[in-house]
């Protein structure tokens, strides 16, 4: 009750709680430029260091992210050149590597949700409703809207 602080410790405290309170509201997602971005050959060397074979895969991943981040950092200019949205499907038995390629590559990516689809229907039934993923995938970015944004979903 009878308690005093120093002047120098008060600037120090309020200090240390704006840097507590900007690390945890975030200042958007990750600050990304095209010059930092790893190219689709850098890509698939980090995912050779992780996943033996597969190297279509690894190659066909490696560009659908570059392309993705690729098509987030594009700017609104004068030419009309779009990069569409990149899906992938990947078809294999038990066992091949998929989610593990999936998990690998979320170390690169900033924001990666994988899905159970097993347990997704329709609204009204039994089971988990599509709307859901927006919501895990706002829950993997820490309630970052700006990561969310530029969040990658896997449904397995």
């Amino acid at each position: 009750m009878n308690g005093y602080i120093c002047d120098s410790c008060a600037v120090q405290a309020y200090e240390i709680t704006q840097e507590a309170l900007d690390a945890k509201k975030g200042d958007g997602a990750t600050k990304l430029n095209l010059k930092e971005l790893p190219k689709p050959v850098e890509i698939k060397n980090f995912l050779d260091q992780y996943v033996i074979g597969q190297d279509d895969a690894k190659r066909f991943l490696s560009v659908s992210v570059y392309n993705h981040y690729k098509r987030l950092l594009q700017k609104g200019g004068d030419d009309d050149v779009e990069i569409e949205k990149s899906n992938i499907i990947m078809v294999g038995s038990t066992g091949t590597g998929k989610t593990l390629l999936a998990r690998t590559i979320a170390i690169v990516a900033c924001t990666l949700l994988i899905v159970d689809a097993t347990v997704l229907t329709e609204a009204g039934y039994v089971g988990e409703d599509i709307e859901s993923i927006p919501t895990r995938l706002l829950q993997v970015a820490d309630y970052n809207v700006a990561q969310a944004e530029q969040g990658i979903v896997f449904i397995r």
